[in-house]
């Protein structure tokens, strides 16, 4: 707290008057001749504006050396203890800077920024007691300044003198009349201490006082509802109802009362009839609406409540996006992906700058697996987010869907360029780049973008999977095609597709008994046996010498279809074909 500039310094010294107190001496106007000797202080007063110039300009010790001289010539000064007291308090030097602030006190004990000052420094102490005791003699000596006040109450709470701070605000009050300020920290007081009766008794002045005003009485139906009393809250939330009926939060507290008193059927009523309210803003809508009927919530009794609401709510603000998106992520959750993906849509159309709801339309496209659409708004979305790495993986893996191998390409070659610092992401785009160069027979490309994918990410089961799986068409690197396929079905030892590929790469490798049990495995794929399966079994069983029964599968195969090129050849010639 710098109180004194080094012009106001000048000026005091040069414009003292009579009565000036401290070490600024009275200068009567005498004639010349007869004029009392001069101050010394006044021929001095360089040295205190060279102490305060040092300090301005960032030489404090040249400044503590300067103040302490100037107290060694004019000990009685207040001014340069108080000065040199600022200046040790900013260098935390506590003892000093109390015996210095106490000395400019005891010399000029009117001033009440010397006694703010050690108030402050007592404070900053912890000798709260005595800064207690400074604010006392202020207000004595000030009494109609409201700031001394509430300072004075703030230290009787930090010493826990809880009646001595009521009474402090007694007198706030009695000055300026109750206030919403003064009730609630009374009742806080009066909570604090167990005195439930006193507490109730200042919301009940509060709300006297100010009739009209409903917060107040909803802060006094809370407390009635923390304190167990049900029947007095209700009453407080119907008199609400009478005065302001139109009031937004109203029926949101009723619901609130009802829900914890166990009737769901009334808490819903006037949950609805709060939905309804155009008054109360949809972001206090769509909190109840998502932690009250929250995921873990959605149970039958409440997941058409929710879904109500939704309505509600939509209808209420039909051209506010956040509605849509709130309902959205309940159809989501309901597995009602088509209309969730409709009400995102809507979303979009009335605000296209959220992203979030762009990527979400996207999942729901590749979850419904409606590839047109996904390419459709996926380009758009790279389009309005050039930055984001993710429509350009969901575009290009459309692209592959439809057979639009070369879109598929430059969606992944763009999409790699903005992955930033997520090696995950960057081998998902690889590894799909990879599936596509191999669709267009390019097969070099292929292997070199699943082997990127797995420098990025070697626990990638799809990827080891499907590239184990090539190589042994090729018959190449069979024995790198093992240890992948080995470690694919090691990752995901339930999955039939993993398992038939382990069991052809060691068919490949003429390790037919191994081969016949992990493609064995395959067969019992609950979601249907592929007709590749049962052809692999049955060429597996005929190098094994079973040769019926190999012919029984691959008419299975055939029966399933499609199968190879040579399936149909097998069969007629009763031999493996290869």
């Amino acid at each position: 707290m710098k109180l004194f500039s080094i012009l106001s310094i000048v000026f005091l010294l040069l414009f003292s008057t009579p009565g000036t107190s401290g070490a600024w001496a009275r200068q009567d106007k005498k004639p010349k001749k007869t004029q009392d000797k001069p101050d010394p202080t006044k021929q001095n007063v360089s040295l205190l504006i060279d102490a305060k110039r040092a300090e301005i300009g960032g030489d404090k010790e040249k400044s503590e050396m300067l103040y302490r001289k100037y107290i060694e010539k004019y000990p009685d000064d207040a001014v340069a203890y108080f000065e040199l007291a600022q200046l040790l308090g900013a260098k935390k030097e506590a003892a000093e800077t109390m015996k210095m602030i106490h000395r400019a006190v005891k010399l000029d004990p009117s001033n009440i920024w010397y006694q703010l000052y050690d108030a402050e420094v007592a404070q900053i102490t912890g000798d709260y007691k005595e800064a207690i005791g400074i604010y006392e003699n202020i207000i004595s000596g000030d009494p109609q300044n409201l700031d001394y006040y509430y300072q004075l109450a703030a230290l009787y709470l930090m010493v826990e003198q809880y009646n001595d701070a009521v009474k402090v605000y007694d007198q706030i009050e009695d000055k300026i009349g109750i206030t919403e300020e003064i009730s609630i920290q009374k009742e806080k007081i009066f909570l604090q201490t167990k005195d439930i009766s006193k507490a109730q008794d200042e919301l009940e002045k509060l709300a006297i006082a100010f009739p009209e005003n409903t917060r107040y009485l909803s802060i006094l139906a809370e407390f009635y509802l923390g304190t167990n009393k049900p029947d007095k809250a209700l009453a407080i939330y119907q008199k609400i109802s009478g005065v302001d009926p139109g009031d937004p939060y109203i029926n949101m507290s009723l619901a609130d009362f009802y829900r914890k008193q166990g009737n769901k059927e009334k808490a819903f009523e006037y949950l609805k009839k709060g939905f309804e309210n155009p008054n109360l803003g949809i972001d206090t809508k769509m909190n109840v609406l998502m932690t009250f009927y929250s995921v873990n919530d959605l149970y039958k009794d409440q997941k058409e409540q929710a879904f109500d609401l939704a309505r509600v709510l939509i209808s209420v603000h039909p051209d506010d996006p956040r509605s849509h998106s709130v309902y959205g992520d309940l159809l989501s959750q309901d597995k009602q992906y088509v209309k969730a993906k409709e009400e995102f849509i809507k979303v979009i159309s009335l605000d296209s700058s959220k992203y979030v709801i762009w990527e979400e339309i996207l999942r729901l496209d590749l979850q419904t697996e409606d590839y047109t659409h996904l390419l459709d708004y996926s380009k758009r979305a790279t389009e309005l987010f050039p930055e984001q790495p993710v429509p350009f993986l969901f575009a290009g893996i459309a692209g592959f869907q439809l057979k639009k191998y070369d879109e598929a390409l430059k969606a992944f070659q763009e999409g790699v360029k903005v992955v930033v610092n997520n090696d995950d992401l960057l081998s998902q785009f690889y590894m799909y780049m990879g599936d596509t160069y191999h669709s267009i027979k390019n097969i070099e490309e292929s292997d070199k973008s699943y082997q990127k994918s797995l420098d990025l990410k070697a626990e990638n089961a799809y990827v080891l999977n499907n590239f184990a799986y090539y190589l042994s068409t090729r018959n190449k690197d069979l024995s790198k095609a093992e240890i992948m396929a080995k470690k694919a079905v090691t990752l995901d030892p339930a999955n039939p597709s993993f398992q038939d590929t382990y069991g052809w790469v060691l068919y490949k490798l003429g390790k037919y008994e191994e081969a016949k049990l992990w493609i064995g495995k395959a067969l019992d794929d609950k979601d249907g046996v592929s007709a590749e399966v049962l052809e692999h079994y049955g060429d597996t069983l005929f190098k094994l010498g079973d040769t019926a029964n190999a012919i029984d599968y691959w008419q299975k195969a055939k029966d399933k279809g499609p199968g190879s090129e040579l399936l149909e050849k097998k069969i007629s010639e009763k031999k493996l074909i290869e």
